[in-house]
């Protein structure tokens, strides 16, 4: 099927749906399935999930993308690491993660009247490697994208053509796949993560993480920004060392 008919299939199915509801990040999938709600003349509202696992860019993201559109949203305060299950960062983390924000979503969703809450999962999305979704099957959550099979790069594609600053945005985990399976998630580790991610985004990095090891920080950098990893290390280090005792680099290639 051509992008050009998904597209337009996306545009039926939200039309049908008529009044929805949209789990919104301010990441690419999410923003162009915003734009595309809006664009088919449903009833859309974003709710934007803010907890200790999201950075403030990607609030501040979201704000911005649902105000340039025009698009009601709101932005629900959850206070993630109250509940253990996923504080103490076991295996299926993430499972669990997903439910209590999406609870949280249906609830304000419901409260307002919408009967379909729907997150922008796409067809590039694998199941098995996001133990996530199976908590959004659970809980009756719509994929569109997904649904009429519109892959990450034709969602890039889409947004482009659409003018939305998110369409090369790269792609973001939250802040606690940063930290070690089994290793307890605190405030703390997550507040210097989001430090440290943010400072190497200001020298210019993109598509990189910083990732905790015992007190140690693991830049994982794709082997185009070496040079200025090289370049600039004198600086990370001074940096850095204010929150961790040492900082590495992971020298496998990340693109």
């Amino acid at each position: 099927m051509q992008i050009e008919d998904k597209e337009a299939a996306l545009m039926a199915f939200l039309q049908e749906k008529g009044k929805i509801a949209i789990a919104f990040s301010g990441g690419t999938d999410s923003a162009y399935l915003l734009y595309a709600a809006a664009k088919s003349g449903a009833e859309v509202k974003a709710y934007t999930v803010k907890s200790a696992f999201q950075p403030a860019f990607e609030t501040a993201d979201a704000k911005r993308l649902a105000d340039g559109l025009s698009v009601a949203s709101e932005v629900i305060p959850v206070d993630i690491l109250q509940d253990e299950s996923i504080a103490e960062n076991p295996a299926n983390r993430c499972y669990h993660c997903k439910k209590r924000i999406f609870r949280a979503i249906l609830e304000h969703a419901v409260r307002d009247g919408f009967a379909f809450l729907c997150d922008g999962t796409n067809a590039s999305d694998d199941a098995k490697d996001r133990p996530g979704m199976a908590a959004l099957r659970e809980l009756e959550v719509l994929s569109p994208l997904q649904s009429v099979g519109l892959t990450k790069s034709e969602v890039r594609e889409l947004s482009k053509r659409a003018g939305l600053f998110t369409w090369d945005k790269p792609a973001y985990a939250c802040l606690a796949t940063r930290i070690p399976t089994g290793t307890v998630i605190t405030r703390e580790d997550l507040a210097r993560t989001e430090h440290a991610e943010d400072y190497l985004s200001g020298l210019g990095f993109r598509d990189f993480r910083v990732r905790l090891a015992g007190e140690a920080a693991k830049l994982q950098i794709p082997a185009a920004g070496f040079e200025l990893l090289v370049r600039k290390r004198r600086e990370i280090l001074s940096e850095l060392k204010q929150y961790y005792k040492e900082v590495l680099v992971d020298l496998e290639e990340r693109g």
